[in-house]
């Protein structure tokens, strides 16, 4: 039982066998192959790595931070979502925006006719279907207020941006705020010190924090993004570009009626155990990354 267990846990390439991934009938074979046991089933097989949940035909994805500044960034952004800024407690006046742009929504026109589900049937959506253009939604969400806005753009860049955040900056609260904090990732749209430069040249009370590279995830606003994967654009049957701005323009309004600040746990804390544990397992993610 041991054994088989240790060989599951190893990567193929380092057993000399020309596959991405090992299935029980792979390990069954393997360990015949190696005279370990003269025969086995893989219901036994399948039994024993059941008990201690290891599953090595399945696979996961993941990055390494490789950001030299990863962490100082992160904080920065999780202390905002906590309600301080620089180890001071935001005020009334102050608000945090977390923005960021859904690209290319296609408009997939189905050959047939999509069939609603019945009973012991599933919802049928034809495979074959034709183009009708794509085209991209910004949308920027108060972490705190639970305000949310959008719009819809033919393309992203500076421009796009700088158009959602006149849609923010123009009405009030934000008009006279303080200061209001826009969190942001690192692309082309938003990148680096110029756009920092250009958002508070155009309105002095907002501030551009960039997320770290690869840090997606922790944009409040991805969470909205893929409710309306789910809720809205999956699956994606729709007539035109226009059907699919209406329906999600109606979704937005019926969002917004009952909309309640996320339940954001993550914290600093949290954050340096993750980079620990990290350190620990791969070692400096600097060091892998070169």
């Amino acid at each position: 039982m041991v054994t088989v267990k240790a060989l599951a846990c190893e990567l193929p390439s380092q057993l000399g066998l020309p596959l991405s991934r090992l299935q029980v009938p792979d390990i069954r074979a393997e360990m015949v192959k190696r005279g370990l046991v003269a025969q086995i089933s893989g219901t036994t097989i399948w039994r024993w790595l059941s008990a201690d949940a290891i599953r090595p035909w399945a696979h996961r994805s993941w990055i390494f931070p490789r950001d030299p500044d990863f962490e100082a960034k992160a904080v920065r952004v999780l202390d905002l979502y906590a309600g301080s800024w620089e180890g001071q407690r935001l005020r009334a006046d102050e608000f945090v925006i977390s923005a960021d742009e859904k690209t290319s929504i296609q408009a997939r026109a189905r050959t047939a006719a999509s069939m609603p589900p019945r009973p012991r049937h599933a919802m049928r959506v034809e495979h074959e279907y034709d183009r009708r253009g794509a085209l991209d939604y910004m949308a920027a969400w108060d972490v705190h207020r639970a305000k949310l806005f959008g719009r819809f753009e033919s393309t992203t860049g500076i421009a796009a941006f700088t158009r959602l955040a006149q849609q923010v900056m123009a009405v009030e609260p934000y008009a006279s705020a303080r200061r209001v904090f826009w969190v942001v990732d690192n692309g082309s749209s938003h990148r680096g010190h110029k756009a920092a430069t250009r958002l508070v040249q155009a309105w002095p009370n907002a501030t551009l924090v960039h997320l770290p590279v690869h840090a997606s995830w922790l944009n409040q606003i991805e969470i909205y993004f893929s409710i309306i994967q789910r809720k809205v654009l999956t699956p994606n049957d729709f007539s035109d570009l226009d059907e699919v701005q209406a329906r999600l323009a109606t979704f937005e309004r019926r969002y917004q009626e009952a909309a309640a600040p996320f339940e954001w746990k993550f914290t600093r804390d949290d954050l340096g155990r993750l980079l620990r544990r990290l350190r620990r397992n791969v070692g400096s993610p600097a060091s892998q990354a070169s």
